[in-house]
């Protein structure tokens, strides 16, 4: 179910959160929304805005067709297309957990702003191992392979 950010209320203190672009998606995503899925809570995934996503990179699917694409999978409970920072939706939302990748112990865990908040607020972050990609790297070594499609292997 896709939700409104003023719907957020509705779930304060009850969900477990992921957030990113997830432009594109990829099996990692999947390995940690289902990892996610296994603390036994529901699961929201906060869509970053197009905003954000294009000051990364071109926009493959905006924001609204990711909402479709990552609320047609079942680890998801809940999508929140955000209008406003993670950092904004983590005060709306208090989850009970905070879910990220792998990939941001590597760089010294979430933003302190939000590490900050959440120890205030006692939402446990957690970093799972499953995520092993990167969107950020599959869209780098597409570009500079010359590879027809972002998932391409040489």
């Amino acid at each position: 179910m896709i939700l409104a950010t003023d719907q957020l209320h509705d779930y304060v203190g009850k969900l477990a959160m992921v957030d990113g672009s997830f432009d594109p998606l990829h099996d990692g995503h999947i390995h940690y929304f289902r990892e996610a899925a296994e603390f036994g809570l529901p699961v929201l995934c906060n869509v970053t805005s197009d905003v954000w996503t294009s000051s990364k990179h071109r926009i493959l699917l905006n924001q609204e067709q990711r909402g479709v694409v990552l609320d047609a999978i079942r680890h998801l409970s809940f999508v929140h297309l955000s209008a406003v920072s993670t950092l904004e939706v983590l005060e709306m939302l208090k989850p009970k957990m905070y879910i990220k990748g792998n990939d941001w112990v590597a760089r010294g865990g979430v933003p302190a702003p939000e590490q900050k908040l959440c120890n205030e607020l006692n939402i446990e972050v957690k970093y799972l191992s499953t995520v092993s990609n990167s969107s950020s790297k599959l869209l780098a070594n597409w570009s500079s392979s010359g590879n027809s499609q972002p998932g391409s292997q040489q």
